[in-house]
């Protein structure tokens, strides 16, 4: 189980994180790791892990476009899609989840979120390495995640300087 935290533009997440006594307190069992598609921690299970996105959920709407777990080996999925699966109420992991977007990062930003469309699916999962520098995940998420460009848990809340 993996969560990656994926910053806002123009945000360097692993500082503002540790810089935080709140946040260093929610993160104080687990390493941060910074990798190019954000900030990443190991959870040892998915309750635990949306446990700790619950903790930091004023960070999630303050400082990050996303946050997806790998709910399987290589299968990303939103928040939304988490807790859905967590409480039991959906997926089964051995299907194709229908809606999907392709977050691309290169040199730990992201550049990209766009829909994965089922006419340009070729059946396969978008490469999460795409050579050049570029990273590339595919996300399962919400229909109105699919439709919108819109991260986990987001409102439009303005981002103000501290």
């Amino acid at each position: 189980m993996r969560v990656v935290f994926v910053p806002r533009e123009g945000v360097d997440l692993y500082s503002a994180l540790l810089s935080s006594e709140t946040s260093r307190e929610a993160l104080r069992f687990y390493q941060p790791a910074r990798t190019p598609a954000g900030i990443e921690v190991t959870p040892a299970s998915l309750g635990s892990a949306l446990s700790l996105v619950s903790d930091l959920r004023w960070y999630v709407r303050r400082y990050m476009h996303d946050v997806i777990f790998e709910i399987a080996p290589g299968t990303f999925c939103t928040a939304d899609i988490a807790r859905m699966i967590y409480y039991g109420r959906e997926p089964v992991l051995q299907k194709r989840w229908k809606y999907r977007r392709i977050y691309s990062f290169r040199e730990g930003r992201l550049v990209s979120d766009e829909p994965l469309h089922a006419r340009a699916d070729s059946g396969k999962k978008a490469p999460e390495n795409s050579g050049e520098g570029e990273m590339r995940i595919e996300v399962w998420c919400t229909r109105d995640q699919y439709l919108a460009k819109r991260g986990s848990d987001r409102e439009d809340f303005p981002v103000t300087s501290s």
